[in-house]
């Protein structure tokens, strides 16, 4: 039995039989044009939002994925193990949110893949590791830079914005652990 069985009002408003209506159409039905723009303005926002945000979601549990194979190739050394595990647990959170976030805008969160086919053939010392580290979370600033101007929630774009300065932190301290500028440019692009 489905919810719609159990709510007659629900199952009368969602649609008829195959016929599903949307928030605009029954604007529409009830004469009012201007709600139905503002409907459909706000579902396709929202819809737009959710996948900006999947994206994202998706980026993270790629990180998770990678810096799990880090911990486990047994290539980190206590102090950067201890830095990387700290790292993926930060990726964590964020996924988390974002998964929050696209449930609550109505959307599926995408779920891990089972394998992201990583370069496990080319890590063979501390440092590939920590250089493909560095090269997905200066990815991870390049998607948030974009994402976040687009993003047409405002509280939304601001929890983004969080995250991208989370992610540059984490990619200027793997440049710093390569002996690298960990600020190579006053932008990020």
């Amino acid at each position: 039995m489905s919810d719609n069985d159990l709510n007659p009002r629900r199952s009368f408003l969602s649609g008829f039989g195959k016929f599903t209506l949307s928030a605009s159409a029954i604007a529409l039905l009830a004469g009012n044009e201007k709600l139905a723009l503002v409907s459909e303005a706000s579902a396709q926002t929202a819809n737009n939002d959710v996948t900006i945000l999947n994206s994202a979601l998706g980026a993270e549990q790629q990180a998770i994925a990678a810096y799990q194979l880090g911990a486990e190739s047994g290539l980190l050394q206590k102090p950067v193990l201890d830095l990387a595990v700290q790292f993926q647990g930060h990726h964590k959170q964020h996924a988390d949110v974002l998964a929050k976030a696209v449930a609550k805008l109505g959307g599926k969160p995408v779920t891990p893949l089972k394998d992201y086919s990583f370069p496990k053939d080319k890590l063979k010392a501390q440092a590939d590791v920590l250089a493909f580290a560095a090269s997905l979370e200066k990815g991870a600033v390049s998607a948030y830079l974009g994402a976040v101007p687009i993003l047409t929630d405002r509280e939304l774009a601001k929890a983004a914005a969080s995250i991208l300065g989370d992610e540059a932190m984490h990619w200027a301290i793997l440049r710093q652990a390569l002996g690298q500028n960990p600020v190579p440019d006053a932008f990020m692009s």
